[in-house]
């Protein structure tokens, strides 16, 4: 895995009862998306079961951080292109 790994999170969203949180991975061609807090793999393209482990603990470890993010997270102007 590169140093240079690129994390971008969604805004909260609900999966049924628990909220969540979409977080994208990507170094160079290789993504990986995991559904934050259960760290369940949603999507992954290029990255090892090892790396994948990492990406996973990295998520365990920092879910209250990834959601204060998530929380700054404004759709509309994410979609407008917008700074936070």
């Amino acid at each position: 895995m590169d140093h240079e790994i690129r994390m971008s999170v969604s805004s909260v969203t609900r999966t049924g009862e628990q909220k969540s949180v979409y977080v994208l991975f990507q170094d160079g061609e290789k993504s990986a998306e995991l559904l934050v807090p259960d760290c369940k793999v949603v999507y992954n393209r290029g990255f090892s079961e090892e790396e994948l482990e990492q990406l996973k603990a990295y998520g365990q470890q920092e879910t209250e951080t990834i959601f204060a993010l998530a929380k700054k997270v404004n759709p509309i102007k994410a979609f407008l292109n917008e700074p936070i």
